[in-house]
């Protein structure tokens, strides 16, 4: 377990109370294997989310024209478990989070949806501690800053729906999803998918479910058309 000092400097602050920053790497596993600790980061997450939600939506309405439901589209994009798992992960958050060990040998959406839980608790713990603005920098530099990327590249986009709009359209065909492999425990399961137009296949993705392996499909599907 690495040292609060360094999530600090990932961070870029110094907190006052230290014990905020250390809440939100709690998760609520690891109560059950440490009575001493009392409290996990719960109430973090569901403080962080608000405050998440307000800065992206303030972002969006002061830098964009568009309509609401492009503005809708684009928050959605930036908010979801994929987007802010992957923030955390980069981060190096993973290295300083409490779990059961259960919980530790989880992957695919389970992890996933840790690792986004911690972002956000991080953010209400930075909220709580140092103020709206020091929270809405965090979000901003680590988070917003994907959003001229996810504009540009449309990922806003269910790539399935966009996938078979793109192949009816250039061919006339719509697509096919085949289940190629499950593999895994029941609660750790990954689904290899192949997207198919025609007899040929476009793309193949995997994940914990197979909403997401066929989402992935899609994704690399589209690649050979954009």
């Amino acid at each position: 377990m690495k040292d609060l000092k360094e999530a600090e400097k990932i961070i870029g602050l110094k907190f006052n109370n230290i014990q905020l920053l250390e809440t939100s790497f709690v998760h609520r596993s690891y109560l059950n294997e440490h009575k001493s600790v009392k409290e996990h980061n719960e109430r973090l997450e569901f403080l962080g989310d608000a405050v998440l939600e307000l800065v992206v939506t303030e972002h969006l309405y002061q830098n964009y024209k568009n309509p609401e439901g492009d503005l809708t589209n684009w928050r959605s994009a930036l908010v979801k478990t994929e987007s802010i798992s992957a923030v955390s992960k980069k981060l190096g958050f993973e290295n300083f989070l409490k779990m059961s060990r259960g919980e530790r040998a989880s992957s695919g959406r389970s992890r996933q949806l840790i690792l986004a839980n911690t972002f956000e608790a991080v953010t209400g713990a930075i909220y709580l501690d140092q103020g709206y603005e020091a929270a809405k920098d965090f979000i901003e530099d680590n988070l917003i800053i994907s959003l001229p990327k996810i504009i540009k590249e449309k990922l806003y986009i269910d790539s399935k729906s966009h996938f078979q709009e793109m192949a009816q359209d250039k061919e006339g065909i719509t697509p096919k999803y085949e289940l190629v492999s499950e593999d895994g425990p029941d609660h750790d399961k990954v689904f290899v998918i192949e997207v198919r137009v025609g007899d040929k296949v476009w793309g193949k993705g995997k994940g914990p479910s197979k909403q997401i392996a066929q989402q992935e499909a899609a994704k690399k599907a589209l690649k050979k058309y954009l």
